[in-house]
């Protein structure tokens, strides 16, 4: 079986207030991903969400693991998917995606044999992937990183001039409630999504990416007045509570994944926490 997978449970405010580094990091980092000739998974009871990857030398079958009770993974479930690797197709139910270097492809309810293949071993594909519960199925789409619909925010003076790319997103790939995009930090810039925000009707997963070897990104979490910090490497990705604040700050320009999931898929509903209310 090529396929491993763990469990997190959902915390309270009240309780990680009283986290130390160790068990943030414990709760809330994934630092297992793209391991090559493996999927991991990461089954979140944050609106039961998964997180994951998979980097196919030989092809790799996706198969169902046992929180979802399910004869096969999508049987009640939506996926969305980017490739961060080289070149590689996703095949779903016999029909094959071609997906190249940050490209996306959503896949609907009901899709039962999901197959990642790299087109070439000695330089795979990187599949991160992102899943969660669905009511209806929604047709299997492609989206590359040119379809995207982008937004330019932030500037340069404020250190947070950014290319937002909304890729599994309404008006783009039509979802039950998944979302996912990615921002790219420019040159001279390195804070993400700030001023940050919370949105308590949906949950978030930050990926973190073209971090240069020997930099880093400092995440902050927590509720706006009781803030707290993860430092992440690259293809490192970190869970975001509801309840919690979601930005960072790297010691260079990176490219981060956003995934959320909820019961609102309108991306504008959020409550800014103002830059000089943060504690």
């Amino acid at each position: 079986m090529s396929t491993t997978y763990k469990t997190r449970y959902a915390s309270s405010p009240e309780a990680v207030k009283q986290y130390d580094t160790t068990a943030l990091r414990n709760e809330f980092l994934i630092d297992d991903l793209m391991k090559k000739g493996e999927i991991n998974l990461t089954y979140t009871h944050y609106d039961r969400y998964i997180a994951g990857s998979a980097v196919p030398e030989t092809a790799l079958q996706l198969e169902s693991i046992d929180p979802l009770k399910a004869e096969f993974f999508l049987e009640r479930r939506e996926m969305g998917i980017i490739n961060v690797g080289e070149s590689g197709s996703v095949e779903v139910d016999g029909k094959t995606y071609s997906l190249g270097h940050k490209d996306a492809l959503y896949i609907g309810m009901g899709a039962k044999d999901v197959v990642f293949k790299s087109d070439d071993a000695n330089n795979p594909a990187k599949f991160y992937i992102n899943s969660a519960p669905a009511h209806t199925t929604y047709p299997t789409k492609k989206v590359s990183l040119e379809e995207a619909n982008k937004l330019e925010l932030g500037s340069l003076e404020t250190a947070n001039h950014r290319t937002v790319s909304q890729m599994i997103i309404g008006g783009v790939v039509t979802t039950c409630q998944l979302q996912m995009g990615m921002t790219k930090l420019k040159t001279g810039s390195v804070w993400n999504t700030m001023p940050a925000h919370v949105h308590d009707r949906r949950m978030e997963v930050y990926f973190y990416l073209d971090v240069p070897e020997g930099q880093a990104v400092c995440h902050f979490m927590g509720q706006p007045q009781e803030t707290r910090h993860i430092w992440m490497h690259n293809h490192q990705a970190v869970i975001s509570p509801p309840w919690s604040i979601h930005c960072g700050s790297g010691t260079s320009n990176y490219t981060f994944i956003w995934g959320m999931a909820g019961e609102n898929l309108d991306y504008s509903d959020m409550d800014v926490a103002a830059i000089t209310e943060l504690k």
